[in-house]
């Protein structure tokens, strides 16, 4: 065999192996890489919408924490108004119950007083009858009678 034939026919079965490559080899492995291609595109382009909606969550998140942290120090500032309030009217409350029982004891001290002032008024007007009972059974004299009214304002201290 010859150099040349030997070429010759290397290059036809070259060229019948690229043709059936390009036939029914390439188109599958072309499909596959396209396949693949077409997922790691859709991949990518998830992953930048899912990026852009977690920096949006992000967001929402802070916009929300926010709200609730406003919300918590409205409700803390109502309770913190609440509570003080109720201390007021508790502070009043007592200052009614305590002006009530002052004023209770005060109406009962009033009163002792005057049933003491009336006693003593009945004693006074008992020790007055005496004396002016002693006065009048002993005889009309000015030094017993000196003497009776002595003993009078001594009974009276």
């Amino acid at each position: 065999m010859n150099l040349n034939a030997t070429l010759f026919f290397q290059l036809v079965v070259f060229v019948m192996l690229g043709l059936f490559t390009m036939k029914f080899v390439w188109p599958p492995i072309e499909k596959a890489l396209d396949e693949r291609a077409k997922k790691i595109a859709d991949g990518l382009a998830a992953a930048d919408k899912a990026k852009s909606d977690l920096a949006l969550a992000e967001k929402r998140a802070v916009e929300e924490l926010r709200k609730a942290r406003e919300s918590a120090g409205d409700v803390r500032a109502s309770a913190e108004r609440n509570a003080s309030q109720l201390v007021e009217d508790a502070r009043a409350e007592a200052a009614n119950v305590v002006a009530q029982a002052r004023q209770a004891a005060e109406a009962e001290a009033d009163a002792a007083a005057q049933r003491a002032k009336d006693e003593l008024r009945d004693q006074v007007a008992m020790l007055a009858i005496a004396g002016a009972e002693k006065i009048l059974r002993r005889e009309i004299n000015p030094q017993a009678h000196a003497e009776l009214l002595a003993n009078l304002k001594q009974e009276l201290r």
